[in-house]
C-alpha cells in the first residue's frame, strides 16, 4: 500500500483533551478518520480497515463495534467473504 504523510494543526490542548499519548496519536488519528468516513458512508469496509491500518474487515469491524457504530455488512457480504476465502484455501 502506497501511503501519504499529511500535516495538520491542532491546538496544544488537542492531546489532554482526547486523553490520547503522543506515541499514539496516529494511530488514534487513523482510527478516528477510519470510523467517521466509514460511518458517512465515504469508505467501504475494506477501505476504512486501510486507512484505519488494521490487518482485515474482521479487526475493522471490532473497531467500529467498539465505537458504536452500525455495521453495513448483510449475509450476502458474509456469503462472498466466504467464497472468497475458500479460493483462497483451495476449498
Amino acid at each position: 500500500m502506497e501511503t501519504m504523510v499529511a500535516t495538520i494543526n491542532l491546538p496544544s490542548s488537542f492531546m489532554t483533551a482526547a486523553r490520547v499519548k503522543e506515541s499514539d496519536l496516529d494511530t488514534f488519528i487513523r482510527h478516528s478518520l477510519a470510523v467517521e468516513l466509514y460511518r458517512e458512508g465515504t469508505l467501504s469496509l475494506g477501505k476504512a480497515a486501510e486507512v484505519a491500518g488494521v490487518r482485515n474487515k474482521w479487526e475493522m469491524l471490532l473497531l467500529l463495534n467498539e465505537k458504536g457504530i452500525p455495521i453495513d455488512y448483510t449475509a450476502k457480504d458474509a456469503e462472498k467473504d466466504l467464497e472468497t476465502l475458500k479460493e483462497v484455501l483451495g476449498r
